[in-house]
């Protein structure tokens, strides 16, 4: 296991096994052939073609547009075809956030292989033994990786709500940090990878950030999502990431990114090339 590895392991989807899903015209995903042959049993809202499936209703406000769509994941949501839905919509988008052309449940995302967008905040602390970071234990009843470790604050940006405030509100749901700290995280950039997953592809983008925390702080979950916070030498952080699958899979991408930026990744590190450009692939 090596920093690599965890790149590799975030980057297994391949396009070439699914076909696009168009929205008004435009590639806004990839689905699976058989969720194709299955969301055609909808002819009045998806046209299933034979190299592409595309919503047949594009008219109307990005509502309207939406609505027939949500209609068919409700029934298939009951039927077991996809994850019950979780009420929380993502942009559909064929590349601007703040543009999307369709509105869908966060829990189909995977099925259509759209573009999803996350953000995630790297805490630390300078003390007088060095650089240390907030990790945080994932709860043992989570649907999605239950006891992995995790990044302090890390969440999903659905529609609606801007970076600013998605941020401040994951902060005090995950950690219990108050605004005004919260306020102080610096974005940092972002990092994307292309996974295949058993739901479907997943071209990911993570804003992520950096937050200095005061040694007095320690964190407190509000939402139940974390069972337990530690306070790592950034060296021991380093250890397990490096030699281990400990952490959330895109967890380990995020931290990277903060040990190269912040020079405990050197330049001289076998692979250093490779490992700075597989943090942001192209996205289909």
């Amino acid at each position: 296991m090596g920093y690599a590895d965890h790149i590799r392991l975030c980057n297994t989807g391949d396009p070439g096994n699914y076909i696009p899903f168009e929205v008004d015209g435009k590639a806004v995903g990839w689905v699976r052939p058989v969720f194709g042959r299955q969301l055609a049993e909808w002819p009045d809202v998806v046209d299933l073609r034979p190299d592409r499936v595309v919503l047949s209703t594009s008219n109307g406000s990005l509502e309207q547009r939406s609505q027939p769509l949500a209609g068919v994941l409700g029934e298939m949501a009951a039927q077991g075809r996809v994850s019950p839905l979780l009420g929380e919509l993502f942009p559909v988008v064929s590349s601007d956030r703040e543009q999307p052309l369709l509105l869908i449940d966060r829990a189909a995302v995977p099925n259509f292989g759209i573009r999803a967008f996350g953000q995630h905040l790297n805490a630390f602390v300078r003390s007088s033994e060095g650089l240390k970071m907030w990790i945080g234990r994932r709860a043992p009843d989570r649907v999605r990786f239950p006891g992995k470790l995790d990044n302090l604050v890390a969440g999903g940006l659905p529609w609606g709500i801007s970076l600013e405030r998605n941020l401040v509100k994951e902060c005090a749901e995950e950690a219990g940090i108050p605004e005004k700290l919260a306020l102080e995280a610096r974005p940092t950039g972002t990092v994307t990878y292309i996974a295949d997953t058993e739901r479907g592809l997943k071209p990911d983008t993570l804003y992520c950030y950096d937050l200095e925390l005061p040694e007095t702080f320690c964190p407190e979950c509000t939402d139940g999502e974390m069972e337990e916070f530690y306070l790592w030498p950034i060296e021991k952080v380093m250890d397990v990431v490096r030699n281990s699958d400990e952490f959330k899979l895109n967890c380990n991408l995020v931290i990277i990114d903060f040990l190269i930026r912040y020079g405990y990744i050197r330049a001289d590190e076998k692979g250093y090339s490779e490992l700075v450009t597989g943090l942001h692939p192209a996205l289909p």
